[in-house]
């Protein structure tokens, strides 16, 4: 984890530095809270990164929308491995999708996601008072009442289950055993953490509603 940590450490320290200001912030309205500072970089984060975010999205849905016509030509063409690249080529080309459109945007995120991930893993509060948020008596500590990482894994799942339209048995194992273990791990992060995973699964919901409010009567009206 150190050699990790010191990669991403220019990226935790300006986060580190816009966490205390955005408690300066909060401090000025008479809050005063790490939790909301917390809340309002994720959202900050979020926002920033959203136009990656529907390209990321839009691309992964539009691959599980063709996949039972790729699944249709890897069994026609598994004799022959460079026919079906050329048909899964024309496939993509014909329905507008690159398969590797989904996989840039969450390179570029990744970085920005880790920074976040070490500079609330090793932020150090100034004081017990201000570690304090809601029910938390110190969010350098794990959630004593298990509420967040509860919500850790709910939301995960949920998240989840709004990006993906077809399943197969693998991924649908996935959709149970992921939010379980994002659970489990929750319950030993500290509490700080597992507030701005929470808070970033909640954003990452509403702007997948966002993008497609309203298809549901689109695909009705085409019908």
């Amino acid at each position: 984890m150190g050699f990790f940590s010191t990669i991403f450490q220019p990226i935790e320290d300006l986060l580190g530095f816009v966490l205390q200001l955005l408690f300066n912030l909060t401090d000025i309205v008479g809050l005063g809270s790490y939790g909301m500072a917390i809340i309002l970089l994720t959202i900050i984060i979020k926002m920033l990164l959203y136009p990656l975010t529907v390209k990321q999205v839009k691309s992964m849905k539009a691959m599980q929308e063709l996949s039972p016509k790729m699944k249709k030509l890897q069994e026609k063409y598994k004799d022959n491995p460079q026919l079906m690249q050329q048909k899964l080529g024309a496939l993509y080309q014909e329905a507008g999708v690159n398969p590797l459109a989904g996989c840039l945007p969450l390179l570029v995120q990744m970085p920005i996601l880790m920074g976040m991930y070490y500079a609330l893993y090793n932020f150090q509060y100034p004081s017990a008072e201000a570690a304090a948020f809601l029910w938390l008596p110190s969010m350098s500590e794990p959630d004593p009442l298990y509420i967040l990482p509860i919500l850790s894994a709910l939301t995960t799942y949920l998240q989840q289950k709004m990006s993906t339209t077809e399943m197969n048995a693998q991924m649908k194992i996935m959709m149970t055993v992921m939010p379980l273990f994002i659970g489990w791990i929750s319950l030993q992060f500290p509490s700080g953490l597992v507030l701005y995973w929470v808070t970033m699964n909640v954003v990452q919901i509403v702007q997948q509603w966002w993008m497609y409010r309203g298809e549901d009567d689109k695909k009705k009206a085409k019908k």
